[in-house]
């Protein structure tokens, strides 16, 4: 026979264990949650402000599977560089909109952006663009092209991009479009013209 005060202790060693697992898990949660809150509490730059320029943004559209061009005027900055944000910043204002044709993941956005000489532009898209992508073939190719053809269109000189996630090379967007080569834009500038509205 066991002896009593053995038995009490296994209990109370027990449901220590249970109470002490049941915290931990509370915690993992909470530091998740903390986590996922720090990702969007980033500082918003300050609104460009200044005249606004007349650009040709590249927008998709998913029903008809096309590219179109259309005008806008937004307020550029001088800098090269920081033209190129603002310009995929008014592209993406677009595509997060409710009647967006051609949506994307809410928290869609692109992080940086670098212009490399010679001719080089990188694109750096945060997780919520790539993980909450819809897959397609069509779908993402229209995704890239607008990006490439919007940037190329409006900055001179740029003749290849790189898209990367986060920081770092990805294999696909959403399991179709490959973003671990080089994208060249007069390559890309073809595919949008078989994409462009008849």
């Amino acid at each position: 026979m066991i002896p009593r005060h053995l038995i009490i202790g296994s209990v109370v060693m027990l449901v220590a264990a249970f109470v002490a697992g049941a915290y931990l898990w509370q915690m993992r949660g909470r530091v998740k949650q903390m986590e996922s809150s720090a990702a969007y509490s980033r500082p918003l730059a300050p609104p460009v402000q200044g005249p606004t320029e007349p650009v040709t943004l590249y927008v998709a559209f998913d029903d008809p599977g096309v590219l179109r061009a259309q005008g806008a005027n937004i307020p550029l900055p001088a800098g090269r560089q920081q033209r190129a944000q603002e310009l995929l910043s008014a592209l993406l204002d677009l595509y997060l909109r409710k009647s967006s044709p051609h949506p994307l993941a809410p928290g869609s956005e692109i992080r940086e952006i670098y212009l490399v000489d010679p001719g080089l532009a990188v694109i750096d898209l945060n997780a919520a663009f790539a993980n909450g992508h819809r897959s397609g073939v069509l779908v993402e190719e229209l995704t890239v092209a607008s990006l490439t053809e919007t940037l190329a269109a409006n900055i001179p000189g740029i003749a290849r991009l790189k898209i990367l996630v986060d920081g770092k090379e990805r294999e696909t967007l959403a399991g179709h479009a490959d973003l671990s080569c080089f994208y060249d834009v007069s390559a890309v500038n073809q595919l949008a013209g078989q994409l462009a509205a008849p």
